[in-house]
């Protein structure tokens, strides 16, 4: 899947006051989500790690995802495509950067309302999916970044609840 097959993206960028090479040891360890992502119940491996890493997000809903991962640059960050098991993927883009701060952009490509017609789907899309996923992207960044100062895991909704991906 190309990026070029997706009309919009959602990113979000954290500065961070770690090296590189920290910032990837914890986002390229196995099983990293459970760590910082305040959505995630368990993220089990498949196969790790490198290009063909797999792995699983179950999320405090009951909702379960596969991360199949289709780029791996070891130190710089990857490319997964993330959806239900033989169901409609998303593209996902970790980056780490290094320009006098190091920092991590993620960009997610959903399929939801990002595939067809631009004019029919701009309005759904706007109104549904992308407020979701900038808050769900939000999250996931704050729980990073609390975890790389704290050094704790994240708690359940920590930064907020979010009905499609957790329960109160």
């Amino acid at each position: 899947m190309n990026v070029k097959n997706f009309h919009w993206q959602i990113s979000e960028t954290l500065n961070v006051n770690i090296n590189n090479e920290e910032l990837w040891k914890i986002i390229s360890s196995p099983s990293n989500l459970e760590l910082f992502h305040p959505f995630c119940n368990k993220n089990p491996i498949i196969n790790w790690p490198g290009k063909t890493s797999i792995d699983e997000i179950y999320y405090y809903s009951g909702l379960i995802y596969q991360r199949k991962f289709i780029k791996w640059t070891e130190g710089v960050g990857y490319d997964l495509l993330i959806g239900e098991k033989d169901d409609h993927q998303s593209l996902v883009s970790w980056k780490i950067k290094n320009n006098k701060q190091t920092s991590l952009t993620i960009t997610i490509y959903p399929y939801k309302y990002n595939t067809g017609i631009k004019l029919i789907e701009f309005i759904p899309y706007t109104i549904l999916v992308k407020p979701l996923l900038k808050k769900y992207i939000e999250s996931v960044m704050l729980g990073l970044e609390y975890f790389i100062k704290n050094n704790k895991r994240v708690q359940k909704n920590q930064f907020g609840y979010l009905p499609f991906f957790s329960n109160k």
